[in-house]
């Protein structure tokens, strides 16, 4: 079978009338994420990024449906409540982008006009784009601050680094869009620099990730390791949703189309993000692998003293950055 944009959008379709039976109360469903690309596929695999608001506070966040081995609906549960101040959204750097433009399945009570009234209003002022810029550049700094006291170790400390550098790079990002998608997050990033007059952000993003020693024979081989560790993860329980058995070949099937690309390196963000969040469920006999591919691109050890230091300078340079727009608009 030929599996389409349209298929996709379709199933999503169907999806949300099948919810509706079942959740009568529903007040709107909407698609964002890959789907709202001409191309929603990378290495022949894509995800259905599909929200449903509710009324009240949703019992679950976020799950997963199969559909294909490629294939997978990622459902994102929202309260109505997260939606009342429109205005406030707009400085949002994850929600207001969502709802600036997403493909919209169904609304009930004009939940779409009250929303995005709100938020498409003075949406590109520099006001407004400064201050989603600043909250991610905040939280990243506040998070590098913190891990200079923490006495944190092994995946908990990674996964807050690299909190910091999702922030910090997203600091960037939303300065001309929206977030940077996961499996695409270094292939989108030099262009985010380049648009926002920092283009020397680019090289020092993927050495806070380890590109320097990150060859592609040695990237090929940890996605092996990667693999196992994933596969013994996604049984288990308290695992974050993204590491789901559904979502195997959905990074994997990347990785290998990296691999052969110019960007090898570009498989790093998120063989890295998802290696470490595995890591983080399994006891620490088994962590063996993954810590190993830690100190091979240094970001273990004393080497990740260093990482510290560069993610000081890339949010030096965007801090920077956002004063001089701020100025230069009189703000």
């Amino acid at each position: 079978m030929r599996i389409t944009r349209d298929f996709l959008i379709r199933i999503a379709k169907e999806t949300v009338q099948k919810r509706n039976l079942s959740t009568p109360d529903l007040v709107a469903a909407y698609l964002t994420g890959s789907l709202l690309r001409e191309d929603p596929f990378l290495a022949g695999a894509t995800d259905i990024d599909l929200v449903l608001v509710h009324p009240g506070q949703p019992e679950v966040r976020r799950e997963i449906e199969a559909l294909t081995p490629e294939i997978h609906i990622d459902i994102c549960h929202h309260s109505r409540a997260e939606f009342t101040r429109p205005r406030e959204l707009r400085m949002n750097p994850w929600l207001g982008p969502e709802m600036y433009n997403p493909m919209w399945l169904y609304e009930s009570q004009h939940f779409l006009e009250f929303v995005q009234a709100g938020v498409r209003d003075k949406f590109d002022e520099p006001f407004n784009v400064i201050a989603r810029s600043r909250h991610n550049a905040s939280h990243a700094r506040q998070i590098w601050s913190d891990l200079q006291l923490s006495d944190a170790n092994g995946p908990e400390l990674m996964l807050t680094y690299l909190k910091a550098v999702n922030h910090a790079a997203n600091a960037v990002a939303v300065l001309n869009g929206g977030p940077l998608a996961e499996r695409r997050f270094l292939l989108e990033f030099p262009g985010r620099a380049e648009s926002a007059g920092v283009p020397e952000l680019i090289d020092q993003l993927f050495i806070l990730l380890g590109a320097p020693q990150a060859e592609a024979p040695l990237l090929a081989a940890l996605v092996s390791e990667w693999e196992t560790a994933f596969v013994d993860a996604a049984d288990r329980p308290k695992i974050e949703t993204r590491i789901h058995p559904a979502r195997l070949n959905y990074y994997k099937l990347a990785f290998e189309a990296l691999l052969s690309s110019e960007s090898p390196q570009a498989i790093l963000w998120p063989l890295l993000h998802t290696w470490t969040l595995c890591a983080a469920v399994l006891p620490a006999t088994r962590q063996a692998k993954w810590l190993a591919a830690c100190v091979q691109l240094e970001l273990a050890g004393e080497p990740f003293e260093e990482r510290l230091a560069g993610l000081d300078t890339f949010l030096d340079t965007i801090e920077e950055l956002l004063e001089n727009m701020a100025a230069a608009h009189g703000l």
